[in-house]
């Protein structure tokens, strides 16, 4: 392996630092807005794979055979694809220390793994309880083989998904659950690799639960030209989207759940959703008796395209994208039903953030619906609104009253073409092109075609969550422009970390040094001066330590300038708001007293953990203040 020094470091960083992102946005209408497609040179998902040549030989939890039940009792809101199976032998952070065997990385750290076997699951998932976990350790998920295909997430990505948990006061078995993604198959690896000068003893963790996955919901045929879902499985009435390509912007916004909660795994719908000034945020909408708490959102899977790719082939699309980032709980309500999150990961190019219109919706109305009944290969109902609903929530239940006049809480609609099922829950209702409602409830099925569906109405949900989705133009937020997502980089030869707000700089330092471990998206902020409230962030390289120096100060950043031969400088790299507010979030800063490096973090729990963990880490207060969603 080609190893990267100092100098070929300053000359790359030189040679990119002019490099930067721009976003484009969409259109805004009064009380509605339309919808806006995922350009294709939107900030990507960087696919990283810097395996260590050797992989470590995993301690092996064999659960053996599972004496639960096989398959969920029936619902008709959700469908349950899994149930949670306790783990005893890595059930404190001591029992799965003792397990873990670790070894040196070749890359002069450390490297353990631990796989859990469970009989007869088509799929795992993994709960990991985190005491502490280094954020710059990284820890991989995958199918035994197949670890080039892991999953990877850096310590501080854990951190920052635990301290959404603990912010909205989860309880603490929940909130310090980190869910891994779904594996396919009855086996799944749990690798942690630790850089150089972390400690084995640094790591505290304990995995005292798996989701034993019994719908076959993830394996596929592959033929040698396409692969087939083995799924399949919704009612013969429902209708494959693909054949409707007049609906091919709400089918691009509508996506399959997955997600867990105290009893198992579970399968709804949900659409991601357009904002005021076409900013890129990826708002979610969906139903609350799907998704209620943090926890849950923190788990959440999406699933893009999932549809096939003819009309009626059954067939899976290639075109198909998985997001496995989960999401932050913005708000959530039993009634009217219905949730809204924000994803942690950036959309793929091509899906659309739906339109939305928060006016009321006229009897009579002819209505769409685009959805995942049984959590199979995208369907669409056509329909009328047929009068309103009151309906009050009950345990896997609603109970509800039929009015034919427009004054409940819910749009009660009758399918003319199609159906929804169990697992269609949390899906948009379109009306003229954009989302009016989210399914809740209904006794509407293949066997009964004359029964009725029952939509959250958007217009009742809209004041609650106006201040997302339609919040007044901040004078930071007027130009054409929205926020780019800001990269992290921990250099394992150095101990420093690096940050960019370059997609293209972010993909030549993976492609090109294979010291800089990529640890994903920081925080988001403006790649250009945007009005009134922000401020520049100056980025400067120290040519004596190899590190980066990021200020808001005009006084340091005119020291540096007047010390050319230590200090190169990079200029802005990105703007950002000078103080606190509730709309950001704060980036701290601290000193590292025996390196003299700065690190940076805009997660609390990393900052905590570094004051706890590293007394030569000096804390130096907030330095300036960012945003989680673009």
């Amino acid at each position: 392996m080609v190893r990267s020094s100092r100098a070929c470091t300053q000359a790359f960083f030189a040679a990119l630092a002019a490099l930067m992102l721009c976003i484009g946005t969409g259109a805004a209408q009064a009380q509605s807005v339309q919808a806006r497609v995922q350009p294709a040179d939107m900030a990507k998902q960087a696919t990283v794979q810097r395996h260590q040549a050797l992989a470590p030989v995993p301690a092996v939890v064999d659960l053996g055979a599972w004496a639960a039940p096989k398959t969920a009792a029936a619902r008709s809101d959700v469908v349950q694809i899994g149930a949670r199976r306790a783990v005893t032998l890595t059930g404190t952070t001591q029992a799965t220390g003792a397990l873990l065997q670790w070894q040196a990385s070749g890359e002069g750290g450390l490297v353990a793994a631990v796989s859990f076997v469970s009989d007869d699951a088509f799929g795992l998932r993994a709960g990991l309880q985190i005491g502490s976990l280094p954020g710059n350790a990284t820890v991989r998920v995958y199918a035994p083989d197949d670890r080039d295909g892991a999953f990877e997430i850096s310590g501080r990505g854990i951190a920052q998904i635990l301290q959404n948990n603990n912010q909205a006061g989860e309880v603490p078995a929940a909130a310090n659950t980190w869910w891994t993604p779904a594996v396919d198959g009855n086996e799944l690896t749990v690798e942690i690799q630790l850089p150089a000068g972390a400690a084995a003893s640094d790591v505290k963790v304990s995995i005292p639960s798996l989701v034993h996955i019994y719908e076959n919901i993830f394996a596929l045929i592959n033929d040698g030209t396409q692969f087939q879902a083995k799924l399949n499985n919704a009612a013969s009435c429902t209708l494959d989207s693909t054949c409707y390509d007049a609906y091919a912007r709400q089918r691009d916004a509508v996506a399959r759940m997955l997600y867990v909660n105290a009893d198992g795994a579970f399968l709804c719908t949900g659409t991601l959703l357009n904002d005021r000034t076409g900013s890129g945020t990826p708002y979610f909408m969906t139903a609350n008796h799907c998704i209620s708490s943090q926890a849950a959102a923190s788990s959440l899977q999406t699933f893009w395209f999932y549809r096939t790719p003819s009309c009626n082939s059954r067939l899976l699309s290639s075109a198909s994208k998985t997001l496995k980032g989960g999401a932050k709980l913005l708000y959530t309500s039993a009634t009217p039903d219905a949730t809204l999150l924000v994803l942690n990961d950036t959309p793929p190019a091509g899906a659309v953030f739906a339109g939305w219109d928060a006016n009321a919706v006229a009897k009579g109305a002819a209505v769409v619906g685009v959805h995942h009944p049984r959590g199979d290969l995208q369907k669409i109902s056509f329909g009328n609104v047929v009068g309103s609903t009151d309906c009050k929530p009950g345990k896997g239940v609603f109970t509800c009253y039929a009015s034919d006049a427009m004054g409940e809480n819910y749009y009660r609609v009758q399918w003319s073409q199609g159906m929804t099922e169990g697992g269609s829950s949390g899906s948009a209702l379109f009306v003229n092109g954009v989302l009016t409602g989210m399914l809740s409830n209904g006794s509407a099925s293949c066997t009964n075609v004359g029964g009725f569906n029952n939509y959250a109405r958007f217009d009742r949900v809209f004041p609650a969550i106006q201040q997302w989705l339609f919040a007044e133009v901040a004078a930071f937020a007027a130009d054409s422009h929205g926020r780019s997502a800001v990269f992290r980089f921990y250099n394992a030869e150095t101990g420093a970390h690096f940050y960019t707000a370059s997609v293209e700089q972010r993909d030549a330092v993976i492609a090109v040094f294979p010291a800089f471990q990529y640890e994903g998206v920081a925080f988001y902020a403006y790649s250009q001066q945007a009005g009134a409230g922000l401020v520049p962030v100056y980025r400067f390289y120290n040519q004596q330590n190899a590190s980066h120096v990021y200020t808001v100060s005009t006084s340091e950043r005119d020291a540096m300038r007047a010390n050319p031969a230590v200090f190169s400088d990079e200029g802005v790299a990105w703007w950002a708001q000078a103080g606190e507010s509730s709309a950001t979030q704060a980036v701290f800063r601290f000193l590292n007293q025996q390196t003299g490096r700065y690190f940076y973090t805009a997660s609390a729990q990393e900052r905590d953990q570094v004051i706890a963990t590293y007394p030569q880490f000096q804390y130096q207060g907030v330095a300036y203040s960012v945003w989680v969603g673009q």
